[in-house]
């Protein structure tokens, strides 16, 4: 019993220091932040390219599907080997994969950039694998080529298979990168102006933000140069002695800095229990309790061998135990007026991060956060 208590005790500071820990807080104050940080470019933008590929030089952790066979033949076809039947063929070293990449703005012809390759079959890792030449196509139905990737695949992780059916993984091998693996074959069209406007797009639309950002570039250019449109855009007429050089005023422009206030957010990672709070958030003063029960559930083998010169079977039989272990519920006061006093009321809890999730999702619920709740 005091070996359990010891336990949970220890358990709980962890929690604690835990949740101090990923618990990570904005200041309130206003920052100032450049455009170019705060809006793009209408015209200007990235486009993902996807395509489907083959990768070889698996060890055994390939594709078991008949698809993949069938993709290894046409590929042996392209390349002047006849196959005369499916049966001469064996996937366990190939795999189909589906190839991403991002086309970046302004990106030129021969332009290199990074492929993300993730399998698509039953295929067990891509360790060791190498892309062959894949097509990349642009968004929308078109066939239009953009890049061509191919090279060897950087997992970072392992799967290791140990004598007596122990396996041993680190990180997710499905999935993997190929950095500079691909070229860029043909630039996207993109048109940012028609030589007298530039329209900008703010990365997160808000009223405040968009007239800020209008008084400091009409306070840099002049009255008038920008307009805002809405939450979301601005138009900006360009000076008439700057219609000659819109690369320079372009530049300026995106280095104009404006005065900008963190929006009153929690965002939550719940695979990894990473919680981050904007420094404007608030709580109303309310009671929060929180428990947890944990049920342990331990199996041991035992096996009792049967009488010396008779041929009846060893038995085997799985004892199982059943811990269950209940802490304690606590109604405390929480509330605060900012992200200190937030992370001060509920590290009172005593509470691991995931528990944290949970408190955060019931103050929404019941209307006692002011804030939006973001869930990645």
């Amino acid at each position: 019993m005091m070996q359990r208590t010891q336990r949970s005790e220890r358990g709980r500071l962890l929690g604690l220091a835990g949740a101090m820990l990923l618990l990570v807080l904005f200041s309130t104050t206003a920052s100032a932040a450049k455009i170019r940080e705060l809006c793009e470019i209408q015209g200007a933008r990235t486009n993902e390219l996807k395509g489907v590929g083959y990768v070889v030089g698996l060890a055994g952790t390939g594709d078991k599907a008949s698809l993949t066979v069938e993709a290894q033949q046409r590929l042996l076809d392209r390349l002047g080997v006849e196959v005369d039947s499916l049966k001469a063929l064996s996937g366990k070293n190939s795999a189909l994969v589906m190839v991403t990449a991002t086309l970046p703005a302004y990106s030129k012809e021969g332009t290199r950039i990074d492929v993300k390759v993730d399998t698509i079959s039953d295929s067990k890792s891509l360790e060791g694998g190498m892309l062959m030449e894949t097509y990349l196509y642009g968004p929308g139905p078109s066939k239009t080529v953009y890049a061509l990737a191919s090279g060897p695949i950087s997992t970072g992780g392992f799967n290791a298979d140990v004598s007596g059916g122990t396996k041993v993984r680190e990180n997710h091998t499905a999935s993997g990168r190929i950095p500079q693996g691909a070229t860029i074959e043909r630039e996207a069209p993109s048109t940012i102006t028609d030589g007298e406007r530039i329209m900008l797009a703010v990365n997160q639309p808000n009223f405040q933000t968009a007239n800020a950002l209008q008084e400091s570039i009409n306070k840099k250019f002049g009255e008038g140069t920008a307009s805002a449109l809405g939450a979301g855009s601005l138009q900006v007429t360009i000076p008439q002695e700057e219609q000659a050089n819109l690369v320079s005023f372009i530049a300026r422009l995106q280095a104009v800095e404006v005065n900008t206030q963190q929006p009153a957010r929690i965002v939550i990672n719940e695979r990894t229990g990473t919680i981050v709070v904007g420094g404007d958030v608030t709580i109303k003063p309310c009671q929060v309790a929180h428990g947890n029960v944990t049920i342990k559930i331990s199996t041991t083998t035992e096996a009792t061998p049967a009488p010396l010169f008779s041929d009846q079977p060893t038995v085997v039989t799985q004892n199982q135990t059943v811990d269950v272990v209940k802490e304690d519920a606590r109604l405390l006061p929480v509330g605060g007026t900012s992200a200190a006093d937030v992370a001060q009321a509920l590290n009172q809890l005593k509470v691991t991060p995931r528990d944290m999730i949970a408190i955060f999702q019931a103050l929404s619920k019941a209307g006692a956060l002011e804030a939006d709740l973001e869930t990645l």
